[in-house]
This record gives structure tokens, C-alpha cells and sequence, in this order.
């Protein structure tokens, strides 16, 4: 494919070439004398001085210094003064690529850069210090800036290099996030912790996001240069680039590699041959550094903490605020109808009949920003759920959202991006069916109350676990919980179920299985379970314990134990059954 091809020249260029945004902060030019980028200074201001002090880089919607000195140092510097940007293989003021601007102010052609004079430096004579503003829309990247110092002049003078990165300190910028510790929290700070486990035993796990480490702003930027839509239509990408709502989308998809040549390879069957457990990894940078040495092949192996944690280390980079989040007991819909269906054998066993499925946990990523698309007021700007694992399309890509929490909170899935998968995801009733031999079906419990339990991410300036659950879903077991339930099942047009013998009876009998001690790998597990009859008749029960071992994405393993007993359950009354399931091994039970 021609796309293949010509990302596979991007990737062999020589790395002198690669890294050519390297600039020395001072240097002369031919029309131009001496040249100061003032990188530090610069680079301090925009908080970006942790990426580097020694090229430039700077955030949109707020003005830096260029120092040069003009050709003759006797020519006034009030003069004509033409500068052009521009980004991207095929720039273009049309697209907002490229822009022409200068002095005296408010010369050029419509551009929404600006410039102005510094006047806060002393300087030798026929020196300037000019005061440059990019748009707060302009598109993310890297940027050739270039000045002409006179009218009669064809051809301007280069300045330099600049890298244009998102500004959340800036208040016109769509990314902009109001306080100062979440913009420590969520853009600055470089390592942060994962959440794991379930949602009886929450555990972390410490990350290294490493998002200013070096190289690795000239990765991220790699990533959208190779991402399908840039090979095929590289002008309209690179002007896209001013959205964040594109660019997340753009990352969730290259994060993973089952399309487009992403980073990472999911694997969930757990053999790792060719590549590494995805529990090695602790960090962001190696991965990213090794997709880069390899030439974009993917590298070996994520499951969902790597994919989400990867994703927070390169939107923080570019600049948009983002967060990693852990949902337990988090849903898998495939089939979109806003509920999971188990089914389960009349003999106990279950059945890998459904591929809906309920993880453990799953993790997904946060991403701040305004949805101008979906309101012309701010009712869906904020938090953004971003995923990149790949579970299904969207699209015709692997890649989820960005998918407004507050859209999720409200049942509105009929908006973009992916809100009926994620809300799912939290508040899907799960519906156990029994299989009969004749293959018939019933449905024998709807629950709506386990699915999206403690979803949780880290707070602010600590290492405490917030729980954010009531920023997704109501309150269980409220009446405005099922209310918003009932209208998102109405906005994504499911139809009433055809019964076909398929019945939704109360049962008489009620069971639950209770935990009387930990679960530890290699010991016994005591468990006891609860019958109650609702009947007014005495029942004699036939109990069928099937032991399974799961994996954390919901898949079913290896059987550890089977027990069949018969139970005799008296009015209207309960009764406590004890048992114990055998003491397995992890690598046993997944054998």
C-alpha cells in the first residue's frame, strides 16, 4: 500500500534529518545579522523549559521574543517588517498553515498571528526584539518562521524553528483548564499511578508518563505525521491539527496497532512470545522509544493500562490536559443495546456463547476540553473519555471518543464520540439467561447495579485514589439513575424485545455468593452462599457449583471445581449453604 510505503520512508530518514528542529539559540543568517530565539526565556514562560531550553518551544495564544539584528544597522527598525510561518508539507493561509504578518502592526493579509515591537530590552543599534503571538486556534506542530526586511525583497530571511504546542494557561484556548494545581496535576507533572485489581481490592501501580524526556515531543509529533489520515490528505490533517477533539481521536487510534501501524500490540491470551508481558512495563518512554527505533512496528505487548497510560504521556506533551481513569467491573457491549448478556448452561457451566463481556477493571483516559461541536453553550466541554484500547470500531477505526462524561452522565448517547460504548461501559444492566440443551433460552435476572464500580484516578497533588464514579452515573438504585438508563435505551432505538418463549419471571428464589476471606493464590477460598425463598410453597433445589477460573477482561478460563447438591428450602425463609472451592494456583487455573 502506498500509505505503508510512505511511512516507511518517513521512519528511514537519517536521524540528523530527524532531529533538524535542533537549533542553536544564536545564529547568522545571509539578510539578516545575528539571530536569538531566546529559547530559554521563552521556553520558561510557556512551561515548556522542561522539554528544552536550547530550541523553541512554545504554546498557542501567547506571545514570545525573537531577537535579530537587520542587515544594516543604520536602517530604522520601524520599517516594512514581513514575517511568514508555516507548518506542514503543504502550507497554506487558506488552511491556517501558513501566515503572513508584520510591521507596522496589523500589516499582511488577514492573519491572526501578530506582532508588535518589544520594547522591554536594551539593544545595540540595528537590533530588534519582536513580540510574536500565534492564534489560540492555530494548528499544533512544528513551525518554519521566516522575516523580510524589505518590500523590494523576494525572499525572506529564516528565523528558525519553532514547536507550537496546546496552551491550557491560555483562556481562548479550547484546552484551557481554569486552575493552576490541575494544570500541575494533568499537564506538568511526570510520573502518576494506575489503577488495578478489582473493585473489592483496589491496588496501584506507580507510572512514569515521562512526557518531557528527550525525544520525546519529536515522537508524538511523529505519531500524527504517519497517522493514516495525514499519508493520505497531509494538508487537511496538518490544519485539523487544531483541534483537539481531532488530534485525541488521531492519538486513540495510533496508540494501538491493529489498523494504522500504531505503537502498541494488544495481547489477552497470555503468551507474550516475540515480545514483552505487558506487566513489564512501568513507564511511557521506552515504548514510545522503541516504536520510534524500530521503524513504527509495533511494539509487543499492551493490555488496557498500557494503552491508556501511554495515551496520558503523549496528550500531555502536546499539551491537552488528560487524566488515566479505572473503571471495575467495567462493561464490554458489542452489540450496542446498552446491556450485557451471560449465559449460563442449565448444568452449570458457562457457555462461551456471548461476546459481550464485564472486565475486572478497564482503563481509559480523561482528556480536557471544550465540544463546541455538540453545543453552541459549554454543556459538554470538560472531561472527555479518550481510549485507545483496541475493543471496537469507531468509524471503521480501532479508537473511542472523545466521549463527553457529562453526556455520559445524562444518558445522551446520541452524541459523538462513542458515548453509547462508555456508557455501557459504567451502567449496562447485565441479563443472565439459561441455555437449555434444545437450545431455547431464559432469561432468568436482570441486575443494574454491578456494572461501573469505584471509577477512580488519581487526585490532585497527592497519591490518594479519587473516586469519580457520580461524574459518569447517578447514584444506584435511585429513581434518576433507572430514569436516564430508560432514556438512553430510547435515544440509541432498541426495540422491545421479541419474547419467543423468552420469559423475565421474578424468580422464587434468590441466592448470593458471599466471601468469607480473602482470596490469596495457592489457598482455599471460603464461601458461603444465601438462598431465600420468596414462595409459599417448600422447594427442593437442585445446586450445580461450577467454579471457573476468568480472566480480568471477562473471558472465562480453566474449570477448578464442580459440586452438585440437593437443598430442600422451606417458606418464605433462607437458608446459608457453606462451601469451599480448592485451593489453584494463577498459572494452573489459566493453564
Amino acid at each position: 500500500m502506498v500509505g505503508d510505503v510512505l511511512k516507511q520512508l518517513l521512519f528511514h530518514i537519517q536521524a540528523s534529518e530527524f532531529y533538524a528542529l535542533q537549533l542553536d539559540e544564536s545564529t547568522d543568517v545571509a539578510d539578516v545579522g545575528k539571530i536569538d530565539l531566546n529559547c530559554e526565556k521563552n521556553n520558561t514562560a510557556h512551561n515548556t523549559n522542561d522539554i528544552s531550553v536550547n530550541r523553541l518551544i512554545v504554546r498557542r495564544g501567547q506571545s514570545f521574543l525573537v531577537t535579530f539584528e537587520l542587515h544594516d544597522p543604520t536602517r530604522p527598525t520601524t520599517d516594512l517588517l514581513e514575517l511568514t510561518v508555516e507548518t506542514g508539507p503543504q502550507p497554506s493561509e487558506a488552511l491556517g498553515t501558513r501566515s503572513v504578518f508584520g510591521l507596522p502592526e496589523g500589516c499582511g493579509k488577514g492573519s491572526s498571528w501578530k506582532v508588535k515591537v518589544h520594547q522591554g530590552s536594551v539593544l545595540p543599534a540595528g537590533s530588534i526584539t519582536l513580540d510574536i503571538t500565534s492564534p489560540a486556534d492555530a494548528p499544533v506542530g512544528e513551525y518554519s518562521l521566516s522575516v523580510k526586511t524589505s518590500a523590494t525583497t523576494s525572499v525572506g530571511s529564516s528565523l528558525g524553528k519553532l514547536l507550537l504546542l496546546f496552551n491550557p494557561w491560555c483562556q481562548e484556548d479550547s484546552v484551557h483548564l481554569p486552575e493552576e494545581e490541575e494544570r500541575q496535576e494533568y499537564v506538568m507533572r511526570e510520573q502518576g499511578l494506575v489503577y488495578k485489581g478489582s473493585d473489592k481490592y483496589i491496588s496501584s501501580m506507580a507510572w512514569n508518563f515521562g512526557q518531557f524526556e528527550d525525544d520525546i515531543v519529536d515522537i508524538c509529533l511523529k505519531l500524527l505525521d504517519v497517522n493514516p489520515k495525514c499519508l493520505s490528505d497531509p494538508a487537511k490533517d496538518f490544519s485539523a491539527r487544531c483541534n483537539p477533539i481531532y488530534v485525541s481521536r488521531v492519538v486513540s487510534a495510533m496508540i494501538n496497532a491493529n489498523d494504522d501501524g500504531g505503537v502498541l500490540m494488544g495481547r489477552w491470551d497470555g503468551q507474550y512470545d516475540g515480545g514483552m508481558s505487558p506487566t513489564h512495563w512501568n513507564g511511557s518512554v521506552e515504548v514510545l522509544r522503541r516504536w520510534l527505533k524500530y521503524g513504527g512496528n509495533p511494539v509487543k505487548y499492551g493490555q488496557c493500562w498500557v494503552f491508556a497510560a501511554v495515551m496520558c504521556t503523549v496528550l500531555r506533551c502536546l499539551g491537552i490536559p488528560c487524566r488515566v481513569v479505572t473503571n471495575f467491573q467495567s462493561a464490554h457491549d458489542t452489540d450496542k443495546n446498552l446491556t450485557i448478556d451471560d449465559f449460563f448452561s442449565d448444568y452449570g457451566v458457562r457457555p462461551k456463547q456471548s461476546p459481550d463481556s464485564v472486565w475486572n477493571y478497564h482503563v481509559w483516559v480523561e482528556a480536557w476540553m471544550r465540544r463546541p461541536d455538540l453545543s453552541a453553550g459549554s454543556l459538554y466541554d470538560g472531561w472527555q473519555a479518550v481510549d485507545p484500547t483496541p475493543q471496537e470500531k469507531s468509524t471503521g477505526v480501532y479508537c473511542c471518543g472523545p466521549a463527553p462524561v457529562k453526556a455520559i452522565l445524562q444518558g445522551h448517547v446520541d452524541l459523538k464520540y462513542d458515548v453509547p460504548f462508555v456508557f455501557a461501559e459504567v451502567n449496562a444492566d447485565r441479563v443472565t439467561w439459561m441455555v437449555f440443551a434444545d437450545g431455547s433460552k431464559k432469561k432468568i435476572f436482570t441486575d443494574s447495579v454491578s456494572v461501573g464500580q469505584n471509577i477512580s484516578t488519581k487526585a490532585v497533588g497527592s497519591d490518594k485514589r479519587v473516586d469519580i464514579t457520580a461524574n459518569y452515573k447517578h447514584a444506584e438504585g435511585t429513581e434518576k439513575e433507572r430514569d436516564v438508563y430508560n432514556q438512553a435505551v430510547k435515544r440509541v432505538n432498541i426495540p422491545e424485545e421479541n419474547s419467543n418463549g423468552i420469559h423475565d419471571d421474578k424468580p422464587g428464589v434468590s441466592m448470593k455468593i458471599v466471601e468469607l476471606n480473602k482470596p490469596v493464590s495457592g489457598k482455599d477460598i471460603d464461601l458461603k452462599l444465601v438462598l431465600n425463598s420468596n414462595d409459599n410453597e417448600t422447594r427442593t433445589l437442585v445446586i450445580n457449583v461450577n467454579v471457573q477460573a476468568m480472566r480480568y477482561n471477562g473471558i472465562p478460563s480453566s474449570q477448578i471445581q464442580t459440586e452438585l447438591k440437593e437443598q430442600k428450602l422451606l417458606p418464605n425463609q433462607g437458608r446459608v449453604k457453606m462451601f469451599q472451592t480448592l485451593s489453584m494456583s494463577r498459572p494452573t487455573m489459566f493453564n
